[in-house]
C-alpha cells in the first residue's frame, strides 16, 4: 500500500531538480480534493469558503502552521469569508511533490 500524501513530509527542493511532468501532476491531483486546480501548469490553487472571519483566520493560521512544519510556504490571500491558497516550488519554477503533500495536509484539516 502506498503512503497517503498527508502523512508524508516535504523534502528540500534545490535548483536543478526538474519540476513534475504533466503525467505526475495528473496522478497527484487524483490524490487530493477536487477544489485543487493547476494553473499555468505550475501553480496548485484552491479556494475555500467559511461562515465568518473567525473561521477564515483560524484556517489561515492552521495553513501557516503546516507551512512552518513542512518548511514549504504557499501564497495565501483571504478576506472575511474566503481564502485562496497557491502552491508552487519557486526553486524549480514549477510543481514538486511538496506542493501536493501540503495540499493533502490542508485537505486533512477540513475532513
Amino acid at each position: 500500500m502506498t503512503e497517503a500524501l498527508h502523512t508524508k513530509h516535504c523534502t528540500p527542493c534545490e535548483g536543478g531538480t526538474e519540476p513534475l511532468d504533466t503525467a505526475r501532476i495528473q496522478s497527484l491531483l487524483k490524490k487530493i480534493e477536487d477544489h485543487w486546480q493547476v494553473e499555468e501548469g505550475q501553480i496548485l490553487v484552491a479556494e475555500f469558503a467559511f461562515k465568518n472571519y473567525y473561521e477564515t483566520t483560524a484556517f489561515v493560521n492552521a495553513v501557516a502552521w503546516i507551512a512552518h512544519q513542512e518548511d514549504h510556504h504557499p501564497d495565501i490571500s483571504f478576506g472575511y469569508k474566503d481564502c485562496t491558497v497557491r502552491y508552487t516550488t519557486h526553486a524549480i519554477n514549477g510543481l514538486s511533490d511538496n506542493d501536493f503533500i501540503c495540499a493533502a495536509k490542508i485537505d486533512a484539516l477540513l475532513s
